[in-house]
């Protein structure tokens, strides 16, 4: 574990906030098993980081696990992500992360940082080494010139962005940057985990 990566623990242990460092997807796993092993309800908000690391087809195999792509309509849907807000464990991903153990998040709707702040008993927060950044500055930058440009390219959204490959601070009716949260120190100290896994991962 490099210097960097330890001042970030050190923080976001200050901010109130539990740090994990996972050296590979192996040690990930056996954390999230570890936090997860007497829930009832699990759900997870979109993130290519949980896809990618396998998080979610680790999450598939515990009947706890409640999955968006269960829902077969619309209205389905949106129902598995208001039942966050009960769930004894919320997983999701941080666009950054800043040294002084700070969690930047834009988001479209806003359930995933609206879940987040509030709601589920526990936050899990899995987060590759290429989330970190110097500051806010540093958070801000990343989203509008990394995160949501390769997000609305995936997700098929008609926004400048995903043609010129940055923030063109719109007002296109499918922009994805609505909801802009800093989570700083907490008020329920390690309601919020942070794992921080030893690869990149994720926009």
């Amino acid at each position: 574990m490099d210097e960097r990566i330890q001042k970030v623990m050190d923080n976001l242990s200050k901010n109130r906030m539990k740090p994990y460092f996972a050296e590979n997807r192996e040690e990930l796993y056996r954390i999230i098993g570890e936090l997860v092993k007497n829930d009832k309800l699990i759900t997870s908000g979109g993130s290519m980081t949980l896809k990618d690391s396998g998080v979610i087809d680790f999450l598939l195999k515990n009947p706890a696990y409640l999955d968006r792509s269960a829902g077969k309509t619309p209205e389905e849907v949106e129902e598995i992500m208001r039942k966050a807000f009960i769930s004894d464990t919320f997983l999701a991903s941080s666009n950054a992360i800043t040294e002084d153990g700070e969690l930047y998040n834009v988001d479209g709707k806003g359930n995933r940082v609206s879940a987040m702040i509030y709601g589920p008993k526990q936050v899990i927060i899995v987060a590759g080494v290429n989330k970190i950044v110097g500051n806010l500055t540093e958070a801000k930058e990343r989203v509008e010139k990394i995160a949501a440009p390769k997000n609305t390219v995936r997700l098929s959204c008609e926004t400048p962005c995903a043609k010129t490959g940055e923030c063109m601070h719109c007002r296109s009716d499918a922009r994805i940057c609505c909801a802009y949260v800093t989570l700083a120190q907490q008020r329920v100290p390690d309601r919020i985990k942070v794992i921080l896994v030893n690869e990149e991962l994720g926009y």
